[in-house]
């Protein structure tokens, strides 16, 4: 299939968290399998100065939007380790800022021209894209555009659009006034008219309404954006198209993600011998400075420090915990003030036991999964979550709230012989994370004898499993066959 995927982030080149591991390692995956799949994202600053060679593909070239002419070209590299050709879209004005996204006023053109610039590589290359794979709000223009502004380019007959919703929370809704920057204006009575009477474009409601499909990131997740409490307004809008909501879950890159293979960790191990594990745990505890116990318990976070991730649970759970026990908690990432100061302080009262270190280390993320015992996600929501599947790779027992993607992976541990791979809570609230953290401890014990092989029966139900890209790419690949089915054979233009 010849397959047009479109992003506004990409890893490791640039992402802000799993969206852009998903925009990599999906794309690759096709392409592994023989499909034609042109990855199109924007050149940001950040990506230009890390010395790249690039190819020129569509020399500068000018388009209108509204009252504004922009000017852009767009050049390719393949994607790091890969053969994977990616098509950046290079236009200073726009993308040469400190950070992928922003609050400038001119947040809804910049990837309105990530759009139109991916309908120019077409068109320009004579590349005739059977599938449009669009993520977040970013590109969900997309959909609409093929069915109207460009609907006259035969490039574009049959081609059918996939939206994949990352997290519904972010919409990009803007005034009604940007519309003319959008190039839509002309096709404004195919955009949501009560919205726009409201004086709201709502870039990711326009394309919930015109995908051809719409896939959220686990299955729990696409049934629960169906839902007012975690729909985020969106919800009546998915429930009437429900027939073509998909939920599929995202993979983990496991040639980056593998105790036997892991170029960060001190030891690699595997399902068959946990032994190095052991040594990891003795080199985290050496990296962040605090002493090491083989029967103290490691907890380990890898976050954003965000409300989305439930750390406010936390501010009377793990206090009590601290005090009550020899766990050591390693904390690594940065957010919302009130939750970096909380670790902080928690790290001042017990230097022993806490460490926080804030921002993002990949190898201290990968340290961190492989030295840790348990590995705490309290999420109020999470669409699908990559930590944990990562911890359940790496024999790291995941401690979780049972939504979204965290449901679809952790199975709660119900004593010998279950498929249980983690401690999962129910509800929502400060008794559920306590509950689940004393199951967690009194099941480690002291980590010795009897209560150790009960713990390594856990963590090799955790191992065992196959969170890979390939194991998922299936789903992808029919929902597309299934979306071409009457035109599958059909010659490009």
């Amino acid at each position: 299939m010849r397959i047009l995927f479109v992003a506004s982030e990409l890893a490791p080149l640039a992402k802000t968290g799993g969206l852009g591991d998903v925009c990599a390692a999906l794309p690759r995956t096709l392409a592994d399998l023989g499909h034609d799949v042109r990855v199109v994202v924007p050149l940001y600053s950040r990506v230009r100065e890390s010395q790249r060679e690039f190819a020129t593909v569509v020399p500068e070239i000018e388009i209108t939007l509204g009252d504004k002419r922009v000017r852009f070209s767009i050049a390719s590299a393949p994607l790091p380790g890969t053969t994977l050709p990616v098509h950046f879209v290079h236009c200073p004005s726009l993308y040469d800022r400190p950070s992928i996204y922003t609050n400038d006023t001119d947040e809804h053109l910049r990837f309105a021209v990530l759009q139109w610039a991916a309908i120019k590589l077409c068109q320009h290359t004579g590349f005739s894209p059977q599938i449009v794979h669009c993520n977040d709000w970013q590109t969900a223009l997309l959909p609409l555009m093929l069915k109207t502004v460009v609907a006259w380019d035969r490039l574009f007959a049959g081609a059918r659009s996939v939206l994949t919703i990352h997290n519904v929370g972010y919409q990009g809704a803007f005034p009604a006034a940007a519309l003319p920057d959008t190039g839509l204006l002309d096709v404004a009575d195919r955009l949501h008219q009560e919205q726009l009477r409201a004086g709201v474009l709502n870039c990711l409601l326009t394309g919930i309404l015109h995908a051809d499909a719409i896939t959220a990131v686990s299955p729990s997740y696409a049934l629960e954006i169906q839902t007012e409490e975690h729909g985020a307004g969106m919800d009546r809008f998915l429930r009437a198209r429900a027939a073509t909501v998909y939920g599929i879950l995202n993979g983990i890159d496991d040639a980056e993600w593998s105790p036997e293979r892991d170029r960060f960790i001190a030891q690699r191990y595997s399902l068959d011998d946990l032994d190095g594990k052991e040594r990891n745990k003795q080199e985290l505890m050496r990296a962040v400075d605090l002493p090491y116990d083989p029967a103290a318990p490691v907890i380990g976070i890898v976050s954003r420090l965000v409300a989305q991730k439930g750390f406010d649970l936390c501010f009377d759970v793990l206090p009590h915990l601290l005090a009550a026990t020899r766990v050591r908690l390693v904390v690594l990432g940065r957010g919302a003030a009130k939750y970096e100061g909380f670790f902080s302080r928690l790290a001042r009262a017990w230097p022993e036991q806490v460490a926080f270190r804030r921002g993002f280390s990949d190898p201290l993320a990968h340290a961190i999964e492989a030295g840790a015992d348990l590995f705490l996600m309290p999420s109020r929501y999470e669409p699908c979550g990559l930590n944990q599947m990562y911890s359940l790779r790496y024999g790291t027992v995941p401690v979780v709230h049972r939504t979204g993607g965290l449901a679809d992976t952790v199975r709660l541990w119900h004593g010998e012989g279950s498929n249980g791979n983690g401690f999962v809570f129910d509800h929502f609230d400060v008794e559920g994370l306590r509950w689940a953290l004393r199951y967690a401890l009194a099941t480690w014990g002291d980590g010795r004898g009897r209560q150790r092989e009960i713990w390594r029966e856990i963590q090799r139900n955790g191992m065992v499993e196959d969170f890979s890209w390939k194991s998922r790419i299936g789903d992808y690949v029919r929902l597309y066959e299934r979306l071409l089915a009457p035109a599958r054979l059909a010659p490009a233009p």
